[in-house]
């Protein structure tokens, strides 16, 4: 073989195998009958074989047309096969979107986002994976995660921060503790009773001791947990009391527990869409970012 045919001849030579009259075969594939003729005999060329005979009155396949016939069928239709899957990836319509995220976020707010999305999206598939602050910017960072929901970073590094929501601090505690009949109580509290800390990795810590160092609060944890529905499952025990966001409490087995607003000062932490500078986000994830800007 000279060189090797390209897939619009091997579609003239389907369009005239299959009908066996160029002039059809011509309005078929949509160009003009000489035209057709020329990507017969440039795949005749390359082939150095004759695929019809042909006179005024007929078009029969050469024993070497008839070879070729099923090979041009699978070669044409796998390309076309794969040019839709392709077009449907290009649309957002299939795929995969991998989403590192803070537990929390991954509890409260993208379940109800990934099944409004899976009613519009069903071939796109969704890899969600709870970590820590400082691995959600990994994840990002080595391209692993397509995007993470986490708190702005320390430092930007390549990162870019979109605000999403706002997530307010309570005072966490048993139901049978004084503090749960309690509108509101400030950060001073938590040196009333013995504190239950998540663990040093965790934004949660992060924020609160940042809070508490700014109130002039030297507090020591009694306890300390990285997981924080056993950081709540302590407090329910009646082991002490906890500083942690709304959305985390999703995460905690809350039929034993009071929560009251920390006031002076009120604190949030911010959470957001984290993505990679300069990188281009796939259509799916950026469909799916859409519906989840929505819903939130």
């Amino acid at each position: 073989m000279r060189s090797t045919l390209t897939v619009h001849e091997l579609e003239a030579f389907l369009a005239v195998a299959e009908l066996r009259n160029f002039r059809l075969a011509a309005e078929r594939v949509h160009v003009s009958q000489p035209a057709l003729s020329r990507s017969v005999q440039s795949a005749e060329h390359k082939l150095d074989a004759r695929l019809f005979d042909r006179n005024t009155r007929r078009v029969e396949l050469t024993r070497e047309g008839e070879e070729l016939l099923p090979i041009a069928r699978r070669i044409v239709g796998e390309f076309h096969d794969s040019l839709s899957d392709l077009s449907e990836f290009v649309a957002g319509r299939r795929g995969r979107i991998a989403i590192a995220c803070l537990p929390s976020a991954a509890a409260a707010l993208l379940p109800r986002a990934m099944s409004v999305f899976q009613g519009t999206h069903p071939r796109v598939t969704i890899a969600l994976e709870p970590v820590s602050a400082e691995f959600v910017r990994t994840r990002v960072l080595d391209g692993s995660a397509d995007f993470a929901i986490s708190v702005a970073p320390p430092r930007q590094d390549g990162l870019a921060f979109e605000p999403l929501i706002s997530d307010e601090f309570v005072c966490v505690c048993s139901r049978d503790d004084p503090l749960a009949s309690r509108r509101r109580v400030s950060w001073s509290v938590l040196a009333e009773r013995p504190l239950v800390a998540s663990g040093p990795a965790s934004s949660i810590r992060q924020i609160a001791d940042q809070v508490m160092a700014q109130c002039g609060l030297a507090i020591e944890a009694r306890y300390e947990c990285a997981n924080i529905s056993v950081v709540g499952a302590m407090v329910s025990a009646g082991l002490g009391i906890a500083a942690i966001p709304r959305l985390a409490l999703r995460l905690i087995d809350m039929s034993a527990l009071a929560t009251i607003p920390l006031a002076g000062p009120g604190v949030s932490r911010e959470m957001g869409i984290l993505t990679r500078g300069g990188r281009s986000l796939p259509a799916a994830a950026r469909s799916f970012l859409d519906v989840l800007r929505r819903q939130v």
